[in-house]
Order: C-alpha cells, then sequence, then structure tokens
C-alpha cells in the first residue's frame, strides 16, 4: 500500500494520475497547505523542504522498510520503475521521456507558477513580472506545441510519465491568460488526455478541496515568511499551489 500525502495541486495531481493510470492501491493522506500542515515537524520528517506530494510506499520492490520519496519528478520515476508502465525500457526512448520531465520540473511548471503568482495572486501588480512571466508562459506553450507537432505526445508515440508530469499544469491555461486556440497542437493533446477515465480519476482527488478564494489566514500561510508550525521562504503558494 502507498500512502499519498497530497494537495489538490498540479504537483498533486500527477501522483494521483500516475497511480490511477498503474492501477495501484493507495491512501491518500490530506496536507492541508492553506492551513499550513506542510510546515509541521512531522510532515517535514518526510519532506524537509516542506511540500507536497510525498509518497510512503509501505511494499517496496526490494523489500525492507518502508521507502519515503519526495519531489514530484522523483516519485514518478519511482512508480514508473516500480510498475513497468509509462517509461520506455530501452535507451533513446528512456531518456527522451526522462529529459522532457525535467524540462517540465525545472520550466514548465516553475514559470508557470511564477506567472500565477504575479498575475493572479501577487498583492502588488509589478507589471515587469507579469509581462516577464506571462511571455515566458507563452513561450514554453510554444515549446510544448512545436514538440507536439513532432508527435503524438510529449515524449514521443506513447503516452509517458512527461505527459502525466505536463498535463495538470496544462490545465492551468485559462488562469494563466493562456488560450489554447494559439497552441494547436497542445489543444489535441490535452483533449485526447483528458478523455482517459484513470486520469480522470486522478484529478477528481481532492478537487472538492480547491479554494476559490483565500481569507486572511490562508494567505498569510501560502504568502508569509513564517507560516504556522516552520519557516519557509516568502511565496510559498507559488511552490505549492502553482508549484513547479
Amino acid at each position: 500500500m502507498i500512502d499519498l500525502h497530497f494537495a489538490p495541486t498540479p504537483n498533486g495531481w500527477k501522483i494521483s494520475i500516475m497511480l490511477e493510470e498503474c492501477g495501484l492501491p493507495y491512501t491518500v493522506v490530506p496536507v492541508n497547505i492553506t492551513r499550513g500542515d506542510q510546515f509541521e515537524p512531522e510532515f517535514r520528517k518526510l519532506n524537509p523542504n516542506g511540500r507536497i506530494p510525498v509518497i510512503v510506499d509501505s511494499d517496496p520492490p526490494a523489500g525492507g522498510r518502508p521507502l519515503t520519496i519526495f519531489e514530484s519528478g522523483a516519485i514518478l520515476l519511482y512508480l514508473a520503475e516500480k510498475t513497468g508502465r509509462f517509461l520506455p525500457r530501452d535507451l533513446h526512448g528512456r531518456y527522451c521521456v526522462q529529459q522532457w520531465l525535467m524540462w517540465q520540473m525545472s520550466a514548465l511548471g516553475p514559470m508557470l507558477g511564477q506567472n500565477g503568482h504575479f498575475a493572479l495572486y501577487a498583492p502588488d501588480k509589478i507589471p515587469y513580472a507579469i509581462e516577464r512571466y506571462g511571455n515566458e508562459a507563452r513561450r514554453l506553450y510554444g515549446v510544448l506545441n512545436d514538440r507536439l507537432g513532432e508527435s503524438s505526445h510529449v515524449a514521443g508515440d506513447n503516452y509517458s510519465i512527461a505527459d502525466i508530469a505536463c498535463f495538470p499544469w496544462v490545465m492551468t491555461h485559462k488562469a494563466q491568460g493562456v488560450t489554447l486556440d494559439d497552441f494547436p497542437h497542445v489543444r489535441r493533446w490535452f483533449a485526447e488526455l483528458r478523455g482517459r477515465p484513470p486520469l480522470q480519476k486522478g484529478l477528481a482527488v481532492g478537487r472538492r478541496a480547491v479554494r476559490k478564494t483565500l481569507d486572511a489566514q490562508a494567505r498569510s500561510t501560502l504568502f508569509g515568511t513564517k507560516p504556522a508550525g516552520g519557516d519557509a521562504p516568502a511565496g510559498a503558494f507559488q511552490s505549492q499551489q502553482l508549484d513547479h
């Protein structure tokens, strides 16, 4: 059994989608990031960085004691290796998937997180930041669109963890101020993936917990320099709700 320490964010949904796609049994352990659960000492024993998602696998492939993994990309790789699914075994295919996964982790997620933060949540509207990250978000959509003009999926002809990593972030396109009409290959890919029943089931996890508005306490926890239960960098919300 796998315990998934989870909040309904793009990074959280990456893992619930993967677990559903793989048919693995799991239990959701909710982490209320608007209350600061991610900064509590008990959680930071699982992830010293104080971010979701985290999994604890009580039955790792090699046996022995339970295995704890944080960082969504590392979790996706682990689950792919555990099940033998959504990660090619041949050298070229495997590294193609891994490089697009790293692209999502290093570029698509962080830049969309910054764009969302400054455009939607920052108390002061800073034109330079809004323009900079808006332009970068659209550039990255262009990169993805060009790639999907060459292949049916992000890392080639087959559905992989690279698609699973990117999809929940592309879900935020309307809030990001991006229209998929400008990126027809992304629009085609997005429509195809959202029709997958396991993906839809993974997205359903925690959807009712999504907060459309933030009260003063939630904003203080997510944006403040000293959230409940420990210290964390300013702008914690952009790393958790609109995370990398």
